[in-house]
C-alpha cells in the first residue's frame, strides 16, 4: 500500500511561521561570521577571546538576500524548481554561504563544518580571515558561479547559465549600487535573447535598500511609478515587494512569488505547447527593504539601519574594544537562536524540513559546479578546411573566413547537443564568419523586419545583436561556467573594454582551481580581430595590442596567448582550445586577405610546441645562423619574411634562421612555467649571443620581458609603439618601424661589422620616405608592397 503524499500549505501561517524562523537563523549565522571566533551559539558569557580581533565584511545587504533565499527555496519546494542563486550585490558572501550551512549543502562539501557548535565555530571564525574564505560569493562558496567583487555582471552571468537549460531558473539578485553601472544597465536588454523553448528562464530580483557605500542609490529615490515604466519600457513586467515589518513582507513575499513563478511557467507552457516565439514580457521583482535591516536602528545618535552606515560592520565590537560588546549581544539574541537551534547547535529540524534536499538546493544544483555535466564538443578535423600552402605564399585567403567553415562544421556536429555558442558584439559578420549563417541564424527574439534584417530568428547559436562587449563576454562567462563550450571575438582595441572582466574570470579559474570539489569547466575563448596593423578606416582610436600584456601577467597556467599567422595555423589553434579546460584563450587574428604560409602539419606543430624554425625561409640550412629574425602574429610575420627576402637579395651569404612563434607564451622561462622552454631548447632557437630582431604584435616590452631571464640579450624588437591615424596598412607598420624597410634596417646595424652596410641603411631610408610621399599622393601603399611576394630563397 503507497502512502498518500503530505499536502502541504506553502502559504499558510504556520509555514511562514516556520520560514521566518529560517530566516532569522541565517540573520543569525550571518552576523556571527561577521564577529565571533568562539562561542557561536552565546552559551557562556561573551569573552573578548570570543570575538574576532577585526571584524570584516558586510552587513546592509545581507537581511535582504537572506529573506529572498528563504522564499526562492519555497517557491523551489512548490513548484519543483531547478534553480541557481547569483548573488550580485557585491560583498554579501554570508548570504550563500550561511544559507548553505543551514541546509546542509556546505558541509556535505566541507566535513570538517559540521553542523554542531563546533562546526558553527570554524564557520564563524574562517569568514573574513586569514587562511579562511572571502567576504563576496567565492569558488569557496557551494552553489556560486558568480564572484560579486566587480559589480555589473550578475544579470550577464544569470542569462548565459540559461541559455540552452529550458528547465533552469536564474535567480540574479541585483544591488541597487550594481544596477547603477553600465555593464548592468546593458543587461537589461538580455530578455531579447532568450528563447522560451530551447532557454530557461531568468528571474532579476532588483534589491533596493537605498544607499551604496556613502551615497544614496539612484533608482531607490525614485517612485514606484517611475520603476514600473522603466522596466515596462525595457520590456519586463515589474512585480513589487515593500516594506519592513516581517509579518506583513512574508505572506507578500510568498503570494507575488507565486505569481512571478506561474507567470514564468505559463510562458513556457505556451511557447512549448503553441510553438509561440513571440517575445514574451518576462516578469522580475522589485524587492523594497531597509539597507541593514533587522540591525541596529542607529548607533553613535545617528540612524544606522535605512542608512549607508548600515553598509559594513555596523557596530565598533572586537577583541580590543569591547565596549559595546553589550549592544553585539542585544542585537544577536534579537533573532532568538534558542528558538532555532538544538542543543547541539543544528537547526531544528521543524525549521529544517521547509528546506528544500539533494540538488534542488540552490547550493548544490548540478549546473554551479557544471565540470561534471560537460559533454565534449564533436570536432571535425581541421585538416579538412586547412589550405593548400605547399607554395608558401602563392595563396591568398582571408584567415576567418577560412575559420568561419570550420565552425560552421562545429554547430553543424554540436546542435543534438545544443553546447556550442558564438558570442560577440555585432562584428561576427564583420569578422568574417558569414559561413556559419548557412547554418544557423542569430538568436533575436524582438522584431524582425524582413528583408532589412539578416540572419535573425528566435533560435541561433549566434548572439552577436547587441552592441554590448561587456554582455557578449558575461554572457560567455556564464555559458562556460554552466559547462558549455564557445568563443567571443571582437575588435582587439575594445576587448579592452573587458579585460577588468576577463581579469575577474581569471580570478574564479585561479581559486576554483584549488578547490578540489569543483571540476575543471570549459575554457574562456577569446578572438581579437580588427587588429593594430590593419585599420583602414577606424584609426588610432582601434588600436591596442595591450590585452597580450596585460593576461600575461597572471598566473601562467591558466593563460594561453595563440598569434597564427595564417589560415591553418587559426585552425589548429581551434582545434587544440574548443575542447580545452580552465584557461582563458585569447587568439589574435587576421580578417583580411592574406598570403598563406604554413602547410597543415606547419601549422599543427607550431600550435603543439609553440614554435617553429621555418625551414623553408631560413638561409642556415640548420648550422648556426648569424642573424635570427622572429616573429609573432600575422603582419609580423609578412614583413619578417619580406625583409627576409630583401636581406637574401642584399647579402645572399647571410646565414638567416627565421621562427615563427604561435603560441607565445611558450617563450617562458621554465622557472616561471613549467610548459615554457628550457634555457638549452630556448638557446636552441635563439642562441646564446647572435643578433635577435623580433617582429611583434604587440608592446614591445612583452617580448624583452620573455627574454629577460635567458643567455641571449641581443635581442630588438619591433611592435606597436603606439603611433597610430587612419592610413594605409603598410603605413601603420611604418609608422611603428615594424615595416620590412626598418627591419632590414635593424638587421644589418646589429651584425658585426656594421659599418659595411651603409649603402643598405641609406637604401632601406629612401625606401620609407618614398613610401610617405607615395601614400600621400596616391593613398594606397608602394606597388613594391602591394605586389610583393614571396620567393624561394633556394
Amino acid at each position: 500500500m503507497s502512502l498518500s503524499p503530505v499536502i502541504v500549505d506553502y502559504s499558510s501561517k504556520a509555514y511562514l511561521e516556520k520560514l521566518d524562523a529560517y530566516w532569522r537563523a541565517t540573520n543569525y549565522i550571518s552576523v556571527g561570521q561577521l564577529y565571533l571566533k568562539d562561542n557561536p551559539l552565546l552559551r557562556e558569557p561573551l569573552k573578548d577571546s570570543d570575538v574576532k580581533i577585526k571584524p570584516i565584511g558586510h552587513w546592509g545587504t545581507i537581511p535582504g538576500q537572506n529573506f529572498i533565499y528563504a522564499h526562492l527555496n519555497r517557491v523551489i519546494n512548490k513548484y519543483d524548481l531547478s534553480m541557481l542563486y547569483i548573488e550580485g550585490p557585491g560583498h554579501g558572501g554570508q548570504v550563500m554561504v550561511s544559507n548553505s550551512y543551514l541546509d546542509g549543502s556546505y558541509t556535505e562539501i566541507y566535513p570538517q563544518i559540521t553542523q554542531d557548535i563546533l562546526g558553527m565555530k570554524k564557520l564563524f571564525k574562517q569568514f573574513s580571515f586569514p587562511g579562511g574564505i572571502a567576504s563576496h560569493a567565492a569558488p569557496e562558496t557551494p552553489g556560486s558561479i558568480h564572484e560579486g567583487g566587480e559589480l555589473g555582471y550578475s544579470l550577464s552571468h544569470g542569462v548565459g547559465a540559461i541559455l540552452d537549460h529550458p528547465d533552469l531558473i536564474s535567480a540574479v539578485v541585483i544591488g541597487d549600487g550594481e544596477a547603477e553601472t553600465g555593464p548592468l544597465a546593458a543587461s537589461w536588454f538580455s530578455n531579447r535573447f532568450i528563447n522560451p523553448i530551447t532557454d530557461g528562464a531568468v528571474l532579476p530580483i532588483l534589491h533596493l535598500n537605498g544607499f551604496k557605500i556613502s551615497n544614496p542609490t539612484i533608482m531607490s529615490r525614485q517612485s514606484k511609478e517611475e520603476i514600473t515604466s522603466y522596466f515596462k519600457g525595457l520590456g519586463w513586467e515589474p512585480f513589487f515587494v515593500e516594506g519592513e515589518n516581517p509579518d506583513q513582507m512574508h505572506p507578500e513575499m510568498a503570494k507575488v512569488l507565486d505569481t512571478v513563478i506561474e507567470k514564468i511557467e505559463a510562458i513556457q507552457k505556451n511557447a512549448r505547447e503553441n510553438n509561440d516565439l513571440t517575445r514574451p514580457a518576462w516578469p522580475m521583482l522589485v524587492f523594497r527593504t531597509p539597507k541593514g535591516w533587522t540591525g541596529p536602528k542607529e548607533w553613535d545618535n545617528v540612524p544606522n539601519e535605512n542608512s549607508f552606515r548600515a553598509h559594513q560592520v555596523p557596530i565598533p565590537v572586537d577583541q580590543k574594544n569591547m565596549q559595546h560588546a553589550p549592544a553585539l549581544l542585544e542585537w544577536l539574541n534579537s533573532y532568538r537562536p534558542e528558538e532555532l537551534f538544538d542543543e547541539n547547535g543544528r537547526l531544528k529540524p521543524e525549521i529544517a524540513e521547509i528546506l528544500p534536499t539533494g540538488d534542488k538546493r540552490m547550493g548544490m544544483n548540478p549546473v554551479t559546479n557544471a565540470g561534471n555535466l560537460i559533454k565534449d564538443l564533436h570536432l571535425p578535423d581541421f585538416r579538412n578546411y586547412a589550405l593548400d600552402n605547399s607554395v608558401p605564399g602563392k595563396v591568398i585567403a582571408q584567415d576567418m573566413s577560412v575559420l568561419g567553415k570550420y565552425v560552421k562544421d562545429v554547430v553543424l556536429l554540436n546542435e543534438e547537443n545544443r553546447n556550442f555558442r558564438i558570442f560577440g558584439p555585432d562584428e561576427t559578420m564583420s569578422n568574417r564568419l558569414a559561413p556559419v549563417f548557412e547554418v544557423t541564424k542569430r538568436q533575436w527574439m524582438d522584431q524582425i523586419i524582413e528583408p532589412n534584417d539578416e540572419f535573425l530568428a528566435s533560435y541561433g547559436r549566434v548572439i552577436d545583436s547587441q552592441l554590448s562587449e561587456h554582455q557578449a563576454e558575461g554572457l560567455l562567462e556564464g555559458y562556460v561556467l554552466t559547462g558549455r563550450h564557445g568563443f567571443f571575438a571582437s575588435y582587439e582595441a575594445f576587448l579592452r573594454v573587458v579585460d577588468s572582466m576577463i581579469t575577474q574570470h581569471f580570478k574564479w579559474l585561479r581559486k576554483a582551481t584549488d578547490q578540489g570539489w569543483r571540476a575543471d569547466i570549459p575554457s574562456l575563448n577569446v578572438v581579437a580581430t580588427s587588429t593594430v596593423f590593419q585599420q583602414d578606416h577606424n584609426g588610432y582610436t582601434h588600436q591596442d595590442p595591450g590585452l597580450l600584456g596585460h593576461l600575461a601577467d597572471k598566473k601562467p597556467e591558466f593563460i594561453r596567448e595563440y598569434l597564427p599567422a595564417d589560415a591553418n595555423s587559426l585552425l589548429a589553434v581551434f582545434d587544440t582550445i574548443l575542447n580545452d579546460r580552465q584557461k582563458i584563450n585569447l587568439v589574435v587574428s587576421s580578417k583580411h586577405p592574406r598570403p598563406q604560409w604554413f602547410t597543415a602539419d606547419e601549422a599543427k606543430e607550431l600550435v603543439d610546441k609553440g614554435l617553429k624554425i621555418i625551414d623553408w625561409a631560413s638561409t642556415d640550412q640548420g648550422g648556426e645562423p648569424d642573424l635570427v629574425i622572429a616573429s609573432a602574429g600575422t603582419e609580423p610575420t609578412i614583413e619578417s619574411l619580406a625583409a627576409i627576402s630583401i636581406l637574401h637579395d642584399k647579402l645572399p651569404e647571410l646565414k638567416i634562421r627565421f621562427i615563427n612563434v604561435v603560441d607565445l607564451l611558450r617563450l617562458r622561462s621554465q622557472k616561471i612555467d613549467p610548459r615554457g622552454l628550457s634555457d638549452a631548447e630556448f638557446d636552441h632557437y635563439f642562441t646564446k649571443e647572435k643578433p635577435v630582431v623580433f617582429a611583434f604584435h604587440g608592446y614591445e616590452g612583452l617580448i624583452k620581458d620573455l627574454f629577460f631571464d635567458r643567455h641571449n640579450h641581443n635581442l630588438y624588437v619591433h611592435g606597436y609603439r603606439e603611433n597610430g591615424d587612419i592610413t594605409t596598412p603598410f603605413d601603420m607598420r611604418v609608422l611603428n618601424q615594424m615595416d620590412r624597410f626598418d627591419l632590414v634596417k635593424e638587421a644589418v646595424l646589429n651584425l658585426p661589422d656594421a659599418g659595411k652596410y651603409t649603402s643598405i641603411v641609406v637604401e632601406m631610408d629612401a625606401m620609407v620616405k618614398k613610401h610617405n610621399q607615395y601614400i600621400r599622393e596616391e593613398g594606397i601603399d608602394l606597388p613594391e608592397v602591394e605586389n610583393w611576394v614571396w620567393k624561394s630563397l633556394r
